[in-house]
């Protein structure tokens, strides 16, 4: 029927996409993506979507310029199927950490991701939690920014003890975005000053802003890569004098060996979201996942129907 909702999942998280499916109520739209010997992707729709609202499920992680492809072409080719509107649901967005020259001759890759987006057809972004907010600018096209925070503020106060907790922001840079999590807990914050080595993100805490002894503390990042930044941060509270460590982030990306390394850390939980898929066979007991597929259901909801996605943010 003209302008119904018609859901894809790419094939970078497609139990995420079913779970928003279940959220609203239809099915996956039927599709098919064929991989040739010689790396070429196929996609075809197997239903009609001329003139609907379609939404684009596809999130970063590995193999990660694999995806990136698919999503294109999938934007193409229901561009060219007279979709009336196509939305990219990005729960996790591309090369989100590249969004600035801060040395010479790079690029500004998540500016590219957004061009190459715009050129494939899309109509719309729906995101969560951007590394850097001011990466929403790049877009020519409106770009939707859910938000995460609320949802793992409640999963930290309903098991963890917070009379006698401090906020930690495990960087200098994610001081900000502390703020928001002391501001929902009512919590103090203090900061760890970490100095990075090299581009192995190695990462090295070198001073504590605040006071954490005899305390609990809670790390909070938007999201954990290798893990370098919040164990060595984690270590560190440890050695002035923290008693219980937790800490939470937005996106487990958990790259190379991370899961084993957050075993062994003095970390005792980390709660995450489902933006990104955690291979059950390694994931650390440790790691707590809050899901987010309602959120992204609502926000779908509020798009197709006109009405506002800021409310959500409540």
């Amino acid at each position: 029927m003209p302008n119904d909702i018609k859901l894809i999942s790419g094939t970078s998280h497609e139990a995420f996409t079913r779970k928003i499916g279940e959220h609203l109520g239809i099915p996956l739209t039927e599709t098919e993506i064929i991989r040739f010997g010689n790396e070429n992707i196929m996609f075809q729709c197997k239903e009609n979507v001329r003139e609907s609202d379609v939404f684009v499920v596809q999130t970063s992680c590995s193999p990660l310029s694999d995806y990136i492809v698919e999503l294109l072409i999938i934007i193409d080719a229901l561009k060219h199927a007279s979709a009336r509107r196509i939305t990219a649901v990005l729960p996790y967005f591309f090369y989100a950490r590249s969004d600035k020259k801060d040395r010479p001759r790079i690029s500004v890759t998540a500016r590219l991701m957004a061009d190459l987006l715009e050129t494939a057809g899309v109509h719309r972004v729906l995101t969560m939690n951007l590394h850097s907010p001011q990466v929403a600018g790049f877009f020519r096209i409106p770009v939707d920014q859910l938000n995460a925070t609320p949802m793992v503020c409640d999963t930290l106060r309903d098991k963890a003890s917070l009379s006698n907790s401090v906020l930690v922001a495990s960087d200098v840079s994610e001081a900000k975005d502390v703020r928001e999590y002391a501001n929902r807990l009512d919590l103090p914050i203090a900061i760890v000053d970490k100095r990075r080595v090299d581009d192995a993100e190695r990462a090295l805490a070198v001073g504590l802003i605040g006071d954490v002894n005899g305390k609990n503390a809670l790390l909070v990042d938007d999201e954990i890569a290798s893990g370098g930044t919040m164990l060595e941060a984690a270590r560190f509270l440890r050695e002035h004098g923290a008693q219980q460590i937790e800490a939470a982030a937005v996106h487990p990306v958990l790259s190379g060996r991370a899961n084993e390394r957050i075993t062994d850390s003095p970390i005792e939980r980390l709660v995450v979201t489902d933006s990104i898929p955690i291979d059950p066979k390694v994931i650390s007991d440790k790691i707590e996942v809050v899901s987010v597929a309602h959120l992204f259901a609502d926000a779908i909801k509020a798009i197709h129907s006109g009405y506002s996605v800021s409310t959500l943010f409540k």
